[in-house]
Order: C-alpha cells, then structure tokens, then sequence
C-alpha cells in the first residue's frame, strides 16, 4: 500500500477523448505544461519520458495500463533534482469518467515511500497543471502561469 499520496478531482466541460488527447499529446501539454511533452508508444510496456524545453529530461517511466479514454497508469521516476530522482518509482493514474456535463477526472500520483519529497513537489504542482488544462479546454486558453518552464530549474 503506497504510504505518500495525491489525489487531485477534477470536472471539466468537454469529452473523455478531447481531455485524454490534451494528456498525452504534444500539441496540448506544450501549452497548459510549461512548453513540456511526452515522449512514448502509448502502449502497455512501453517506456515513457517528459521532455524540458531545453531538451533535458524531466521525468522518465513506464506505461502499466493504456485504456483509452478511460485510464492510464505509468510509473514516474523525476530524473532532473537529485533528491528527487533517489526515491525511485512513483505511479501517477489517471481515471477519466463522462458526467453529464463533460468528465470527470481523477489524477493519484503515489510512492510506496514515508514523506515522499516527490509526492509533496508533485502535490504543489498538479492543482496549477490541471487546472490550467481546465481552463484551455473549456476556454481555449491556458493559465498564464503554467505556459513556460520556470526560469532557473
């Protein structure tokens, strides 16, 4: 049973297809996640990277459960701040369910790890990511504050 967790809730106005392109998909998360993409064959057993800007990799993994566009599971291994980069392996889910009024999103990102230094970054950093993505796929336009890499990381 993992010991350090986040989970984050989400409904947004749109449809469970349109909300796992803007997951996994280039185009979208270069605009909601601070100009960052991910690299991978999207497929069970197929490994998994998001890229900085800068061409350095970020966070790096494997893809465990592929089911679009109901639910992805991979592991997550931060490969850019050391302490980080030491606790190993987390897992980050996320579970897409239609509403009536668009989807709702569940986003777990855990790490069998007492006071997890990921799972804390991660717990500072996912409410203004998902929230972004929110706003640019219910209005077109992201945050503001998540559309470039942070100077100085």
């Amino acid at each position: 049973m993992p010991v350090s967790r986040f989970v984050y809730v989400v409904h947004i106005r749109t449809t469970p297809e349109k909300l796992w392109a803007a997951l996994t998909q280039p185009e979208f998360t270069k605009r909601y996640w601070c100009e960052t993409w991910q690299e991978s064959e999207w497929k069970p057993g197929a490994s998994w990277r998001a890229m900085i800007p800068d061409g350095r990799v970020a966070d790096t993994g494997e893809i465990k459960v592929y089911d679009p566009p109901k639910k992805l599971v991979l592991t997550w291994e931060n490969q850019f701040v050391p302490e980080m980069k030491a606790e190993g392996h987390s897992l980050l889910t996320y579970e897409i369910t239609p509403t009536e009024g668009g989807v709702k999103l569940v986003l777990t990102h855990e790490m069998d790890r007492p006071e997890s230094k990921l799972i804390d970054a991660v717990s500072n950093g996912w409410p203004p990511l998902i929230s972004s993505l929110k706003s640019l796929l219910e209005t077109g336009e992201p945050l503001a504050e998540t559309t470039k890499w942070p100077e100085g990381h």
